[in-house]
């Protein structure tokens, strides 16, 4: 068995779907949607930049998660999933996980995005594990706070390896390991696996793909 894992945002998506549901919560009122895309767009640019405090922008985008009830947070999404994700499921993304889905191999999904809005995401790709930023729940209520390790830069390794510790895999244990990833900051998890894919690559990780002799995969061209 071998193992295969996914980024999802700009990877297996051709959007960032932590920043669409920010728009989204814009646009049905759940949020101020001038002042909150204005916080949006700066943690975005961070991101990308490499330079984004991942504790801050937890605490910003958790922030509506606690301020509403479950049942409507359960509601928006499902509105988020049919007019935003589903739309951009592309053809050749959804080609990719089944390819290794359907030779058996061990997948998952490896996200800094946080679980509520990722979870339905990954069962729209048919992939059984997902590992994202896990939400606190006080009494069944989500509290604003993540739970654990965030699954960002370092914490992609941390996780990964936990979760395959629950099956007793390691991540150097398989003959062959893949990781899919737009990003830059997914360079320490990129590094531990045998076939590091940057996949619709950033100008930073592109650079980096160059100087390693990496293949580059495009999959919305």
């Amino acid at each position: 068995m071998h193992l295969a894992l996914f980024d999802l945002d700009n990877t297996l998506l051709p959007l960032d779907s932590d920043y669409e549901w920010g728009r989204f919560l814009g646009r049905v009122g759940a949020v101020d949607a001038e002042a909150y895309q204005a916080q949006n767009d700066r943690f975005y640019r961070e991101y990308v930049a490499g330079t984004m405090d991942i504790a801050e922008f937890l605490g910003f985008c958790l922030a509506p998660l606690a301020a509403h009830p479950g049942d409507l947070l359960d509601a928006w999404h499902r509105q988020f999933m049919d007019e935003v994700i589903r739309p951009a499921i592309r053809p050749s993304a959804a080609a990719l996980v089944a390819g290794h889905v359907g030779r058996g191999d061990l997948c998952a999904i490896v996200t800094a995005t946080n679980e509520f809005v990722t979870a339905p995401i990954a069962q729209a790709f048919g992939v059984e594990h997902l590992i994202a930023t896990e939400i606190e729940r006080i009494d069944g209520r989500i509290t604003g706070r993540p739970r654990g390790t965030p699954t960002f830069r370092e914490g992609k390794v941390l996780r990964t390896e936990q979760w395959l510790q629950t099956m007793g895999h390691s991540l150097g244990g398989f003959e062959r390991s893949w990781f899919y990833s737009d990003s830059a900051n997914d360079l320490p998890l990129l590094s531990r696996v045998t076939d590091p894919v940057p996949t619709n690559p950033d100008a930073r990780l592109a650079a980096c793909a160059t100087a390693h002799g990496w293949s580059v995969l495009r999959l919305f061209e």
